[in-house]
């Protein structure tokens, strides 16, 4: 059996604080006429709940099913977080409508330490069996609101043309 030596824990430079956890808030609506304030309000309850201290905003007017997390904001939010720090959303969907664009944004969290916290439903992405399982449950919900919400649009767009309405 070969012995490892333990991994020494690195000390704090003199005179430098540790850097204190980022907070990034990422608010992604799909139409301008969306209100982000009450989203804004509950993302700072939380945030206050938890002390995580001071919330940065990020704001952003994107398609989820028409573009992937990776060509939005998000990806240079995520891209500039470092391990510790924290993302919130309000609700799962706004970070992708498919459940494999959702997993695999969130897989890259995980690798680089980022925790991530949905207001709607009130849970974090930690590294816990739980936090994986509830993972797993909203992005497939998510992905399943997104087709509901593409049929009723197809459905009423069919009825406006039966009934002789020109669209554009």
């Amino acid at each position: 059996m070969v012995k490892t030596k333990p991994k020494k824990k690195r000390k704090p430079v003199k005179g430098k604080k540790a850097k204190p956890p980022k907070t990034v808030a990422y608010l992604r609506v799909s139409t301008t006429d969306q209100d982000l304030e009450k989203n804004k309000a509950d993302i700072l309850k939380l945030a206050n709940d938890k002390n995580f201290g001071k919330v940065e905003f990020v704001q952003e007017k994107a398609s989820g099913y028409k573009t992937g997390w990776k060509d939005r904001k998000v990806k240079k939010i995520i891209d500039d977080l470092e391990k510790g720090d924290r993302l919130i959303v309000p609700e799962m969907s706004r970070l992708g409508r498919s459940m494999l664009d959702i997993l695999q944004l969130l897989s890259v969290c995980k690798e680089k330490g980022i925790d991530v916290h949905a207001v709607k439903g009130n849970w974090s992405l930690n590294g816990t069996i739980e936090s994986k399982i509830v993972m797993t449950i909203y992005a497939m919900a998510a992905e399943i609101e997104r087709d509901l919400i593409s049929q009723r649009t197809k459905e009423g767009l069919r009825a406006a043309r039966a009934k002789g309405k020109m669209l554009g």
